[in-house]
């Protein structure tokens, strides 16, 4: 289910979101937008597996031979 959500800009910005549309070839704004937040959400997942991998190279890790392993 969708759900519309009103946003205020200023007038540069808005430009800005025109220019995206039509350099990226975005057909709507609501796809503009939609693409932004897929994109940041998914930067915070980035950052959470970067940090496991950083854990596991100073051995923070636990290697799993077995599902018993994950108990």
């Amino acid at each position: 289910m969708r759900q519309i959500i009103n946003i205020s800009i200023t007038q540069d910005l808005a430009k800005s979101v025109e220019q995206l549309m039509q350099s990226d070839g975005y057909a709507t704004k609501s796809e503009l937008f939609r693409d932004l937040l897929r994109m940041r959400l998914g930067k915070g997942i980035y950052q959470e597996l970067q940090a496991s991998r950083q854990e596991l190279a100073i051995g923070k890790g636990k290697v799993l031979r077995t599902l018993k392993d994950l108990r």
